[in-house]
């Protein structure tokens, strides 16, 4: 993989990746509702943080960063279906990744309000 340089970037790319190769797993197994759920709600985490980084504002880099961080619950949700089920494949690098992600989103996120307000 090709890094930007730009951490929360790349570390929504890793996880992008990851989600893809999981939810195949799942599909394997015929977990075909979670698989999608957990497709898209992780795919959209980076695609969100990609957007942002085109925002037209401050204000709109903050809501589409926002957005991600829903997604990140979202998905955090959802593994954690998977980590309390019975026959679904092990989430914990998956959510180790996923707080990193959503503990950078907070602080970008905090930073950047703070900014905003000066």
């Amino acid at each position: 993989m090709k890094k930007t340089g730009n951490e929360i970037v790349d570390l929504s790319f890793e996880l992008a990746l990851k989600i893809i190769e999981f939810s195949e797993i799942l599909e394997e197994k015929r977990k075909y509702v979670i698989a999608r759920q957990i497709l898209r709600a992780g795919t959209s985490i980076g695609a969100n943080i990609r957007e942002a980084q085109n925002a037209e504002s401050k204000a709109d880099f903050i809501h589409k960063l926002k957005i991600s961080a829903k997604e990140a619950d979202e998905l955090e949700y959802w593994l954690l279906l998977c980590e309390y089920s019975e026959y679904y494949p092990d989430t914990s690098s998956l959510q180790n990744l996923l707080i990193s992600i959503k503990k950078l989103l907070n602080s970008i996120i905090g930073t950047t309000k703070r900014n905003l307000k000066k």
